[in-house]
C-alpha cells in the first residue's frame, strides 16, 4: 500500500471531500489526523475508522494549527503528508458581498492553506520529504459569477502553491494544487445545476474520484510533480458543449 507507515493531516476531514480523503488515505495504510471544527462528525468518523484520530482545528488560527500538528505528531509520528481541504462558500458578487464575508472565505480558504504550511513544512523540509495537497478549485483556474470571494481565494490557493513548491524546491518536498469542478459534497449541492449540464462530461463528480487525484499526489507516483495544478472537473474549465447532454455520461468509475 502506497501509505503504509506515512502519517497524514486532513483539513475539512469530517465530511464530503474531505472524508473521502481520509477513507482513501486510510485503506492506503496511512494513519490520518481528522482535522476539522465539526466536532461531532469528526469524532464519529475516528471511531469508524481505524488508524485515525479527531482534532479540533480552526484552520484561520495559528495556535490551533500548532496545537493540532502537536497533537498529530504525539500520537502518530511526523507528518508526511497535508491535504489543505477545508474551505468554505459565500455567493455574492462584488457589489453584493459584504467586506467581512469576503474576509472570512479568504481566512478560511487561503491563509489557512498558508498557515497549514507554514506549520507544517519546517518539520518536512529537516526530514527531506512531505507532500502537500492543497485543494482549489475550477473556479482557482476561471472566473465565475457571484462568487468573488470564493474565486479570489481559490486563485490565491493556485498561486501559494507554486510559490510554495518554489520555496522547498531541493528539499525533497513537493506541493501540488487539485482544481475540482462541481463535486456532490454538501458544499456542491449549493451550486446551480447550469455549471455541469453541458460541460463535455455533464455530470457531478463523486467526491471519491477526487480522492484519487489527491491520493496520487499525495504518493511516491507523482515523485516528479511539483508546483502543478490538477483539473478534476468534468471539462467545466475547457468549454461548454452548447446543449445539455442527449443520454447519461459513464462515471469512468
Amino acid at each position: 500500500m502506497r501509505f503504509d507507515g506515512k502519517v497524514a493531516i486532513v483539513t475539512g476531514g469530517a465530511r464530503g471531500m474531505g472524508a473521502s480523503h481520509v477513507r482513501g488515505l486510510v485503506a492506503e495504510g496511512a494513519r490520518v489526523a481528522i482535522c476539522d471544527l465539526l466536532d461531532d462528525e469528526g469524532k464519529a468518523l475516528a471511531e469508524e475508522l481505524p488508524q485515525t484520530r479527531y482534532c479540533h482545528l480552526d484552520v484561520t488560527s495559528e495556535e490551533s494549527w500548532q496545537s493540532a500538528v502537536r497533537a498529530t505528531e504525539d500520537a502518530f509520528g511526523p507528518v508526511d503528508v497535508l491535504v489543505n481541504n477545508a474551505g468554505i462558500i459565500h455567493f455574492g458578487g462584488v457589489e453584493a458581498q459584504t467586506p467581512d464575508q469576503f474576509r472570512r472565505i479568504l481566512d478560511v480558504n487561503l491563509v489557512g492553506a498558508f498557515l497549514g504550511m507554514h506549520t507544517v513544512l519546517p518539520g518536512m523540509r529537516s526530514r527531506s520529504h512531505g507532500a502537500v495537497v492543497n485543494i482549489s478549485s475550477a473556479a482557482g483556474l476561471t472566473g465565475f459569477a457571484d462568487g468573488i470571494g470564493y474565486v479570489a481565494s481559490k486563485w490565491g490557493v493556485r498561486g501559494l502553491t507554486k510559490a510554495a513548491a518554489l520555496d522547498m524546491a531541493g528539499t525533497g518536498v513537493r506541493i501540488n494544487s487539485v482544481h475540482p469542478g462541481v463535486i456532490r459534497t454538501p458544499m456542491g449541492e449549493s451550486a446551480s445545476s447550469d455549471l455541469f449540464t453541458d460541460q463535455p462530461l455533464p455530470r457531478v463528480g463523486e467526491p471519491e474520484e477526487v480522492t484519487r487525484m489527491v491520493l496520487f499526489l499525495a504518493s511516491a507516483d507523482a515523485s516528479y510533480t511539483t508546483g502543478g495544478e490538477f483539473l478534476i472537473d468534468g471539462g467545466q474549465t475547457i468549454g461548454r458543449t452548447g446543449h445539455a447532454a442527449k443520454s447519461p455520461a459513464g462515471t469512468g468509475i
